[in-house]
């Protein structure tokens, strides 16, 4: 509960310090999470930032008219569109980076690094555990 409590705050004082640049948090998580894997098909996208097909639809539909993203058809099966980043997505991506970067250093200011290490392997523990189940 702890770690949830944690996430949520989290990710709702970041979107708090990212709004002026006009995203919503699913779409500046979408953009990171793009970034981060590299083009992935829509289903890839929808099941790692944790939202349902009909509402990932309408969030790249979105990204799409704002010109961060473009949707193409795979070679191995014309159904299946993969999502990539456009030039004009990297340098909004940036900031948002820099404005997490900030909050980052903020919130841990105070805390041992050999905390956060046996915390950040505690929870990669975990999370590779949950990934194989």
């Amino acid at each position: 509960m702890e770690l949830a409590r944690v996430g949520r705050k989290w990710r709702a004082r970041l979107d708090a310090r990212v709004k002026h640049l006009g995203l919503t948090q699913a779409r500046w998580i979408a953009l990171l999470q793009l970034r981060r894997s590299g083009p992935l098909s829509q289903r890839d996208l929808a099941e790692q930032i944790g939202v349902e097909g009909p509402t990932l639809v309408r969030l790249l539909d979105g990204l799409q008219q704002g010109g961060l993203i473009e949707r193409t058809a795979t070679h191995e099966d014309r159904r299946v569109k993969k999502i990539h980043l456009t030039a004009s997505a990297y340098p909004l991506i940036e900031e948002i980076t820099r404005i997490s970067d900030a909050l980052r250093e903020e919130l841990m200011e105070s805390v041992p690094p050999e905390d956060l290490a046996t915390a950040h392997r505690v929870l990669r523990l975990i999370g590779d555990r949950l990934e194989r189940l």
